[in-house]
């Protein structure tokens, strides 16, 4: 299998981190992979009001998911995309008031939409960054579903960012077959520095897979920095 993977440091605009998206797509010779992984937030970073995305994305018309379905299309391989928020559940009810989901999408070649996972761990950290605290649950709500999509790479373990600290998870997706786990994310600048590469490679060798993870990297226009 061969797989790109895309660095980003996305804008809480969405026309801003989905043209910054299709430029960096356009680099990706497509014709010699067999997908594509995108980080966490790819669509947004720091938004102010999640959930008004969340709202335009609850059916596949929504402008991240149009764009997501016809990159795949494009480019003739699978898109691994990373996370955006969505207001509902993959049953189709609603979040809860105010809230969405962090839901990882999976594209195949023909753009359709074939996999959802919700985030099930919430980052609800203080780091001692300029941040200083994260609560991912005051906007967002966490999934309970485990996922995984048989693919050219293999069967793929979905995860997100923050799965990552929770072995068990992995272990729970190794057992259901898992060859392949796909860990998009946004890691804080110091907590990536001290644990990141150390937990992708724990996560890799408990289980006897692979780990990859299209990450998020840089200085944001929030402010935020990412690892």
């Amino acid at each position: 299998m061969r797989i790109a993977l895309i660095q980003m440091v996305s804008s809480h605009s969405v026309e801003l981190s989905l043209d910054a998206a299709a430029r960096l797509l356009t680099e990706v010779d497509d014709k010699a992979v067999d997908a594509i992984f995108l980080p966490e937030n790819f669509a947004a970073l720091g938004s102010d009001d999640p959930y008004q995305i969340g709202l335009r994305e609850r059916d596949d018309s929504g402008p991240i998911r149009s764009f997501l379905r016809e990159a795949a299309r494009r480019a003739g391989c699978w898109i691994f995309a990373g996370t955006m928020p969505i207001a509902n559940r993959p049953d189709g009810l609603p979040t809860a008031p105010g809230k969405v989901r962090a839901a990882s999408l999976v594209f195949d070649q023909h753009g359709n939409e074939v996999s959802r996972y919700d985030k099930m761990h919430m980052f609800d950290v203080d780091v001692a960054d300029k941040h200083g605290a994260y609560r991912e649950s005051n906007s967002f709500e966490h999934g309970t579903d485990l996922n995984l999509v048989d693919s050219p790479c293999g069967r793929v373990g979905l995860s997100v960012c923050y799965d990552i600290r929770f072995s068990e998870l992995y272990l729970c997706l190794f057992k259901q077959g898992a060859e392949l786990f796909a860990i998009p994310s946004a890691f804080t600048e110091p907590t990536g520095e001290a644990h990141f590469e150390l937990l992708m490679r724990a996560r890799a060798v408990e289980s006897f897979a692979y780990s990859v993870a299209a990450c998020q990297g840089g200085v944001h226009d929030t402010g935020r920095r990412t690892y």
